[in-house]
Parts: structure tokens; sequence; C-alpha cells
């Protein structure tokens, strides 16, 4: 890395999409900068069009290991991945077995039975379930009087989705969705535990869907073949529902909240929403955009030396995508990007890249966009009271290493 100066961000800076990103933006080539919780320099690109390109450069690629003479060579990566250290051995590889580290052929045929898995009429058959979960969960806390959205609505919905995409029995959903919620979202003390329970409720229930097929996503992937055609192994099918889990749960759930506390810092947004319901579709666009939960991207690494918007990246170089940045581009959307407005028209496609973009974008983003249409339906729509419980300067926030800061809690009012 050349000896441009490094600049540190903090988690309040990496959340900023003006302090944070707009003088990065504007300088010629791309500066490296350590994430928050993080030592190693990385990087950054941020403006839009850099971003979008980064993701489909094919001399950018996110599996460090296909790079000769990348080998014993440390990053913030590594860093990242170290948080799993002290999981049981045979478990990690089980957590590490993730679409967005994979690259090329590779990646095209892990994904592949998920794409099969992952279509209109699977997110559509899911549609009833939804609805009715959602219901039941804003009367039950309705009836309270207060709750906190992210731990007693945004999680259990989130849960409870994968869990009937899955294709738990509901005999044993109360279980499987606490070894969930420790695993997930939980503290960090009973990871290790939870993701015992899991793997075996999975083994399980794999061999029981063996002997007896239904309409549920296990039972899909295990007549799944993988890139030489043979049926999927138990370990594969594992860590394919574990990705679910991992990526299915815990940012939707944030997401949903950091969106409903987003318009509750824009009243005049949320009364327009509550106004002009047919504004529903394009608030949930802008707001993808505007929260863009997942700030920073998978790490990409240069396979040789070659110029990347202005920069001389060198071979094993790596490279982060600030989604985030990019979603704030004045050069894309125009003076005021940071503001929130539900009427904003977007281009074609998302006119965002809040779910990334080429071959690694998100394969849950039609059944996101269907939750998150739902729960404006229920909770914000349909229920004109919903205010929160606290005053703005009260909320709890805690950040992750490299990721910015997320909300801990969101106490409502009904």
């Amino acid at each position: 890395m050349s000896q441009c100066p490094v600049r540190h961000l903090t988690p309040e800076l990496l959340e900023d999409p003006v302090r944070g990103y707009a003088d990065l933006r504007d300088r010629p080539s791309l500066t490296p900068v350590v994430l928050p919780g993080l030592t190693t320099p990385v990087r950054l690109v941020t403006r839009y069009a850099d971003v979008k390109e980064a993701l489909t450069e094919p001399r950018l690629i996110r599996d460090r290991g296909r790079i000769p003479g990348t080998e014993g060579v440390t990053d913030h990566q590594d860093e990242l991945t170290d948080a799993f250290s002290d999981l049981p051995p045979e478990y990690i590889a089980f957590v590490n077995d993730h679409l967005a580290l994979l690259d090329a052929e590779e990646h095209t045929s892990r994904r592949a039975p998920l794409t099969r898995a992952f279509t209109a009429r699977w997110v559509t058959a899911l549609r009833p379930f939804l609805e009715e979960r959602t219901a039941q969960l804003a009367d039950d806390l309705a009836a309270q009087g207060e709750a906190d959205f992210l731990h007693d609505f945004a999680y259990p919905l989130a849960t409870s989705l994968i869990c009937e995409l899955v294709g738990v029995d509901a005999a044993d959903r109360d279980q499987v969705c606490g070894w969930i919620r420790d695993f997930a979202y939980g503290d960090g003390t009973g990871v290790g535990a939870a993701l015992e329970g899991i793997v075996g409720h999975l083994k399980d229930l794999i061999a029981r869907r063996r002997a007896e097929g239904r309409d549920d996503l296990i039972s899909t992937l295990i007549r799944s073949t993988d890139e030489n055609g043979s049926p999927l192994t138990e370990e594969r099918l594992v860590s394919t529902v574990l990705l679910l889990i991992n990526t299915g749960i815990t940012p939707p759930a944030l997401f949903l909240a950091h969106a409903v506390l987003a318009l509750f810092d824009h009243p005049d947004q949320l009364d327009l929403l509550r106004g002009r319901p047919d504004l529903l579709e394009g608030a949930v666009a802008e707001l993808l955009r505007y929260v863009s939960l997942v700030r920073i991207g998978a790490t990409l690494y240069a396979t040789e030396d070659f110029t990347f918007a202005g920069t001389e990246l060198v071979r094993g170089e790596a490279v982060a995508v600030a989604l985030l940045g990019a979603n704030h581009d004045p050069h894309e959307y125009g003076e005021g990007p940071e503001h929130l407005d539900i009427s904003r028209r977007f281009g074609r496609g998302d006119g965002h890249l809040a779910f990334g973009h080429g071959p690694h974008y998100c394969i849950g983003a039609a059944l996101g966009r269907m939750l998150t249409r739902t729960v404006f339906e229920r909770m914000l729509i349909g229920r004109p009271g919903l205010r929160p419980a606290v005053p703005r300067d009260a909320l709890e926030f805690g950040h992750w290493p490299g990721d910015g800061f997320h909300l801990k809690s969101l106490p409502v009012r009904f």
C-alpha cells in the first residue's frame, strides 16, 4: 500500500454519510482507512460508480487464497474472522463457509441451489405466513401498550420467517428459535452451545426430510445437486442453512429497526407515508438506500497490479466497498442525498446498492422487500399511533468491528 496517509474511521463516522465519506469521495485516489475496532488498513471505495464497478471487476476477487504469494499475509478480514476462533473446531467450517467469500465458478455452483429455491413462487408462498405472523406479533405488543420494536418484534418476526422457510416443524420452533437467537444476536456467551444445538437439529431434520420430503427449503436443497451433479452433502446442507440464519435474521431485523427510527426522525416523511400508502414501494427502496445497514461490503483483493479508481493497486492488496457511502453519493443522487425522501424517484433496477451488485447480489432481496412492505403496512400505516417510547438521545447503540454501530433496542408505544 502506498504512503498515502491512513484515515482512522470511528463507528460514528462510518455511520455518517456526510462526515464519514464526503471528503473521501472527492479524493482522486482510494484512501487507505482503518475500520472501527480493527488495526489493519484497507483501500476504501466510496463513489457509487466505483463501488458498482468494483463489485463486477474480475481482477478484484474475494478469496485471497487464490492469489499466489499472499500466504501468511494478514489483513483486516483476518481480524474479523478471528471473532469465531473460540468456536469448537468442528463448527468453524460451517460458519466460515460463506458465499460472500467465494468467487467465479465455485460461487456460482454453490449459489445455484439457493437460487433455484428462492423463486418468485417460493417468496409469494411465504406471504400469508408473514402477514399472519406480523399481525399476531403486532396485536400482542399493542395489547401491552409498550414494547421493544427490535427484540420483541423484528427479531422474532425474522427468526420465525427463517424457520418457516427452512421447514422447521412447529413443535420444534421455540427451541430452534432460541438457539438461533443465542447464535445470531446474543451476547456471545451462548454461541457455542447454540451452534451445537442448531447443527444437531439440522442434521436430524435433514435425515427426516430425506425419508419424507415436504414443500420446504430443506427438502428442496436435498433434491438439488452440486457442481458435479451429485446430491448435496450433509455438510453443504447445514452450511447453507447457517448462511440463511446469519444473513436472514439479524440484518433484516436491524434494518427494520433502523428504518422505523429513520421515519421517527423524519416525522414529515412518516406522516406522508401514512397519508399516502401508494408511496409504500418507493418508501421501501428509499429506506434501503438511506439506512444501508451493511455499511461495508466483503473484502476484495487485487489479483494483479492494475489501476482502479485512480489508484495503483498491487497484487494481493485489499479493497473494501462503502455501500452506505455509495448510496449517499451526490454524483448519483443529486443535491441532498443525506435527506430521507420517500417520494424519491429511482432509475432502472433497485436504485441503490443496499443489496449489493453483480454476481453476489443478495439472494433474499425479494423476500427482504416483502418483509419490509408487510411491516410498514401493519406497524406504521395500520397503526398510526406507533411512536417512540423514549427520547432520541436515550437510545443505546453498540458496534461490531469494521461496520459502524447498530441499535441495541428501540422502545415504542402503541
